[in-house]
């Protein structure tokens, strides 16, 4: 055995006690996190501007502190690239993550000197409570391979600027330097397809044990090695034993992994984005991933179908239940405050918090009262492909509101695999799925509002053609579930099989 594998086994043992000490006193946890980050801000300018001087409570930090999404942030860090210090956060951030956005341009979140370590601590932390559950450290032993972005940084008014991933890529532990693939010069390469075929290249003939991406990217990777080599990737890399992700939920893919590897292998789970690492997978056979709650971040709720009320009641850890759909507000060691991700996540457990993602609160669809969001499809697409042999690469839903003829309908854009054998069945089984899970849908359907809904057959890798057509192949980058428009709709219809 390994001498790293040998050292690996104690070390998480020791962070399992640690993470799990402060998981039994959420509470607590973050009261302590909440006093800190108040204290360390309240000279800021935005600590001046909301009064942090006297916010003794969370009543006090609601009544200051209004939520804001990055529009309301901006002004702030503009002050910032201006030159100045102490606006958000104590000093001047280390970093900017550059994110895209929808409606602001290209976003530029702080990463500071306090919070940068909780991003690289939280990813340890997932492998370490991995072997500490399942004694498996094998693979730090092989080859490990990190699909991420560019880590080129730039500069933006002499702060380094450039995608989280590449940034990270920069504080990747020594021990693991030589573990660590692709090599800097192919990490680099901007073009994704270009950059993917250079790692297939580095790759195809090393000791891979641990392969971490956004699925549908690492599904890219996957297949351009079988075709080169003609071999499953359990045939491929016998040593396999570990894939870790995150972005997206793994579920649709999984089924065609499995066909891919050839085998079984295990996953872990983790929520990373630019604002904060919040969460990861702590245990194989519990639903949900471990909420962070001792990692710089203040969080609070406010319940999905209330969000766009006048005035939506925000609550703690303390209030939140089982199964309901959470909008996820932050405050910060990065100098965000009462600040919309635009994740959702519903809680699996409350003893430890553990929690998933259901989708994104702009990407929903209810064009008609229906409120349908991403957990729904993808669970409704689940069962009706579980056990039938059918294989989705990739599927996106969009209301069809003015149809040549008939009712209004959800048109689902899929790219299969392996095609249904009974088309009609097939839709069938996902319609009542969803009417099962959303009683809003289920009227619709029954009052002849809505008719059943339609798929529509993309061809093989149209939407990985649509990505890259909108400058978004790869990276960090992937196809919402749904929307409550026809934008992407209306683009991938030029990709549909013809009949």
């Amino acid at each position: 055995m390994n001498i790293k594998s040998i050292l690996a086994k104690p070390i998480a043992k020791r962070i399992q006690n640690r993470v799990y000490k402060w998981a039994a006193e959420p509470k607590k946890t973050q009261e302590k996190v909440f006093k800190k980050l108040i204290a360390q801000a309240k000279n800021t300018t935005f600590g001046k501007d909301h009064n942090f001087e006297n916010i003794n409570s969370y009543q006090d930090f609601k009544t200051n502190v209004p939520i804001r999404d990055y529009e309301d942030l901006k002004p702030y860090v503009e002050q910032i690239l201006q030159g100045k210090s102490d606006v958000l956060w104590r000093g001047k951030p280390l970093y900017f993550a550059k994110t895209s956005g929808t409606t602001s341009g290209a976003k530029y979140i702080p990463l500071t000197k306090e919070s940068m370590p909780f991003h690289i601590k939280a990813a340890r932390n997932a492998l370490l409570m991995y072997i500490a559950e399942t004694g498996n450290a094998d693979f730090v032993n092989g080859k490990m391979i990190f699909l991420q972005g560019s880590p080129i940084i730039d500069e933006k008014k002499g702060i380094k600027t450039g995608r989280l991933s590449g940034i990270v890529a920069h504080f990747v532990p020594n021990y693991l330097q030589k573990n660590r693939m692709p090599s800097w010069e192919t990490n680099c390469i901007d073009d994704w397809e270009i950059k993917v075929d250079a790692i297939v290249e580095e790759t195809i003939q090393e000791d891979m044990t641990l392969i971490s991406g956004i699925p549908s990217w690492v599904q890219m990777y996957f297949e351009k090695l079988t075709a080169k080599s003609g071999k499953s990737i359990s045939e491929i890399f016998p040593n396999f034993n570990l894939f870790v992700y995150g972005g997206v939920n793994f579920e649709p893919y999984r089924n065609k992994f499995e066909k891919m590897i050839g085998k079984k292998v295990d996953s872990i789970e983790l929520f990373p984005a630019s604002e904060g690492f919040f969460a990861f997978q702590d245990k194989q056979n519990e639903k949900g991933m471990l909420l962070l709650l001792n990692s710089g971040i203040f969080y609070e709720f406010i319940k999905a179908d209330e969000f766009f009320d006048e005035n939506p009641e925000r609550i703690t850890i303390s209030d939140v239940e089982l199964e309901v759909n959470y909008v996820m507000i932050i405050s910060t060691n990065a100098g965000l405050w009462g600040y919309n991700i635009g994740d959702t996540v519903q809680f699996t457990s409350l003893k430890p918090y553990r929690i998933i993602v259901s989708g994104r609160i702009k990407h929903f669809i209810s064009a008609f009262g229906e409120h349908v969001i991403a957990k729904e499809v993808e669970h409704a697409l689940k069962a009706a492909t579980e056990g039938t042999g059918i294989s989705v690469n990739e599927f996106t839903v969009a209301p069809q509101t003015n149809p040549d003829s008939g009712l209004p309908y959800h048109e689902w854009f899929i790219e299969f695999e392996k095609e249904p054998l009974d088309m009609t069945d097939f839709i069938s089984k996902i319609d009542s799925k969803m009417q099962e899970q959303n009683s809003y849908y289920y009227d619709l359907i029954i009052g002849n509002i809505l008719q059943t809904l339609k798929v529509t057959k993309i061809k093989k890798d149209g939407f990985q053609d649509y990505m890259k057509s909108i400058g978004k192949l790869g990276g960090q980058n992937k196809i919402p579930r749904l929307s409550n428009d026809r934008k992407i709709a209306d683009k991938l219809t030029s990709k549909k099989v013809q009949s």
